[in-house]
């Protein structure tokens, strides 16, 4: 078992931090550029599936932090969805479309594994105190 003691542990946080950080590279190259409004919205949608993540941790108890991983997971799906549509505007190459997609899968399980762990942990103290033990 693992344990956290602070959000930058947990490795579902740590896949979102390199899809954003992958998705800031791409986004910041060629029609991205000049498509304010999607690059916004992949980059917001990229963004938030880690700040879920960091924000359930800092809330509390297994009950308060159990409903931000799933806030995570669906910020992933908007993000997947996004990458279609780069990639039917010719924004990106398949090539492009299918690396992003390869760390999106393996992030949803992550975030699938936390969130069943979370429902049955029966962990309900104060944040100040908490130490998560999770599998990997």
């Amino acid at each position: 078992m693992a344990t956290f003691q602070r959000f930058e542990d947990i490795e579902a946080w740590q896949r979102a931090r390199e899809i954003s950080r992958q998705v800031y590279r791409l986004t910041n190259e060629g029609g991205f550029a000049r498509d304010f409004g999607l690059r916004d919205q992949i980059r917001r949608a990229a963004v938030s599936v880690m700040a879920n993540i960091a924000e359930g941790f800092g809330r509390g108890g297994n009950r308060e932090f159990s409903q931000f991983p799933g806030h995570s997971r669906g910020s992933l799906a908007e993000l997947k969805s996004h990458l279609h549509v780069t990639l039917d505007a010719g924004l990106v190459d398949r090539a492009v479309f299918d690396e992003l997609a390869a760390l999106i899968s393996p992030t949803e399980a992550q975030i699938s594994g936390l969130i069943s762990y979370l429902a049955k942990s029966e962990y309900r103290g104060s944040r100040l105190h908490r130490t998560l033990n999770l599998k990997p």
